[in-house]
């Protein structure tokens, strides 16, 4: 085989799923996750996995989804705005574990990941797709998908035409997921 000078990894970067879309998707990986990777006494979070089912255009895309639901996230501005994200993902992980079937919160434990993966992965719902975008450590600008919301998996699909948010010049700390107003009281 002969090499060549010039090789690119096919894939690249991706354009976001467009801002206030929602597609069918499930979660196919659910998990802890600390803060800092190295630590396991930092600050933890679930990091839920999902996986675009429809339209055709965006089959197969991920999207991340982190919900800071037992420790404070540490990058938010100040406690009260902590407590609010927390509010939020809390609301967020019950509309999810509803529309999953409710199994995971009637246990009232803390969830694991086993449980978490047996009770929410594989399981449709449609979620809306929002863009953040922000300055790079290097300047260029990076976007990228949160989850604003969640219903029910025959909640009709819409892509927008609507434009992303312009990247800022702020702190580089990504939009906290925000919730659909549900059940707040989460029982761990």
């Amino acid at each position: 085989q002969t090499a060549t000078k010039e090789y690119e990894v096919p894939g690249g970067s991706m354009e976001p799923i467009p801002n206030n879309s929602d597609v069918l998707a499930i979660i196919d990986e659910a998990t802890w996750k600390h803060k800092d990777r190295d630590d396991n006494t930092s600050p933890r979070y679930i990091e839920l996995r999902w996986s675009v089912m429809s339209p055709e255009a965006f089959k197969n895309r991920k999207v991340y989804h982190k919900l800071w639901v037992t420790d404070l996230d540490p990058n938010a501005k100040d406690e009260t705005k902590a407590k609010a994200k927390q509010a939020k993902a809390r609301r967020m992980l019950a509309s999810i574990d509803s529309n999953a079937g409710g199994n995971l919160l009637k246990t009232g434990d803390t969830p694991t990941a086993d449980s978490m993966t047996l009770h929410l992965c594989n399981k449709p719902m449609v979620i809306k797709c929002m863009v953040w975008s922000m300055k790079g450590n290097d300047g260029s600008d990076m976007a990228g998908n949160w989850i604003s919301a969640v219903k029910t998996a025959d909640s009709p699909l819409h892509i927008s035409d609507e434009k992303p948010p312009q990247a800022s010049s702020g702190s580089g700390a990504t939009p906290a997921a925000q919730g659909n107003a549900m059940d707040d009281s989460i029982p761990f």
